[in-house]
C-alpha cells in the first residue's frame, strides 16, 4: 500500500502532467462549448502534447477521457455534443492520467460565465473542504481525522456531503486501497503512513445529501436537484505531512 521512492517520484510526474491538463482548460473559453469539445481536446493534449494516456478512458467500459459534471450532476457526468456549456452553470471536469505506469486523479469544477453568488459560495467551500481534509494528513493521523475535517467544513457553511462515493488509494490502478471517506469521525480509521498516495475528492450538495443514478448507469444527480460541486487532488504521505502530486499553476498551498 505504501510507495517506494521512486515510484513517487513517477506518480509526481503523473501529477504535474495532469495539472497541466487543467492549465489548459483554465485558458480555455468554456461558454457555448460542448462537454464532448473540451473531452476532445483534454485527450489530444494528454496523448498528443503530453505522450502520456487517459487512464479513464476503456476503464469499466468507459468511453472517454474524462468526466463532466454539469449544475446538479453529483459526478460521473458522461460527456456529449449536446451538452452545451451556458452562462451561469458550474461544471466539474473529473480527469485521470497514466505516464510510465502510475496514475494520477484530479478534479475542479469551473465557473462559466456569470454565475450567481449561492453558486459561487458553493464552488469555494467545496474547494475549500477538500483543503481541510488535506491539511490533515501526516503519518500517524487517522482517515477519520480527514472526514471529520471536510464535513465540520461543509456543515459549519450549511451544505452536505455526498456519502456514496469517496477518495481512494492510486498508484499503478486507479483505484486502490483504502477508501478515504469524507465525513467521519476523529481519531478512528487506519492510521496514515509515509508513502500512502490517495485522492481526496469531497462532493458537497447545496440540498441533500441523497443522490442517484440515471438509466445511463453512469451519471449521479442530487435527488433534490440542488447544485453540487466537487474538488479533487491525489496526495502523498510524506514524513512532515503531505505532498499535493497534483497541485496545479493557479494554487499556493
Amino acid at each position: 500500500m505504501t510507495k517506494q521512492p521512486h515510484e513517487l517520484a513517477l506518480l509526481a510526474q503523473s501529477g504535474r502532467l495532469l495539472a497541466s491538463v487543467f492549465a489548459l482548460i483554465d485558458r480555455t473559453p468554456l461558454l457555448g462549448k460542448s462537454t464532448l469539445e473540451i473531452n476532445d481536446m483534454v485527450e489530444h493534449f494528454i496523448t498528443h502534447d503530453l505522450q502520456a494516456r487517459p487512464a479513464s478512458k476503456g476503464q469499466y467500459d468507459y468511453g472517454f477521457v474524462l468526466n463532466a459534471s454539469i449544475n446538479e450532476v453529483v459526478c460521473h457526468g458522461v460527456p456529449s455534443e449536446t451538452d452545451v456549456l451556458l452562462d451561469g452553470d458550474i461544471v466539474n471536469f473529473d480527469i485521470t492520467l497514466e505516464k510510465n505506469g502510475f496514475i494520477a486523479d484530479s478534479s475542479k469544477t469551473y465557473r462559466v460565465g456569470e454565475v450567481n453568488p449561492a453558486a459561487r459560495r458553493l464552488v469555494q467551500t467545496t474547494y475549500d473542504a477538500m483543503w481541510q481534509g488535506i491539511q490533515t494528513v501526516r503519518p500517524g493521523a487517522r482517515l477519520g481525522d480527514i472526514g471529520y475535517a471536510i464535513e465540520r467544513h461543509a456543515k459549519r457553511n450549511g451544505y452536505s456531503v455526498v456519502h456514496e462515493f469517496c477518495g481512494h488509494g492510486i498508484g499503478r490502478e486507479m483505484h486502490e486501497e483504502p477508501q478515504i471517506l469524507h465525513f467521519g469521525k476523529p481519531e478512528t480509521g487506519m492510521a496514515l503512513r509515509e508513502g500512502m498516495v490517495f485522492t481526496i475528492e469531497p462532493m458537497l450538495n447545496r440540498g441533500r445529501r441523497s443522490v442517484r443514478t440515471e438509466a445511463d448507469g453512469w451519471t449521479v444527480k442530487t435527488r433534490d436537484g440542488s447544485l453540487s460541486a466537487q474538488f479533487e487532488h491525489t496526495v502523498a504521505v510524506t514524513a512532515s505531512g503531505v505532498s499535493v502530486l497534483t497541485l496545479r499553476p493557479d494554487e499556493h498551498h
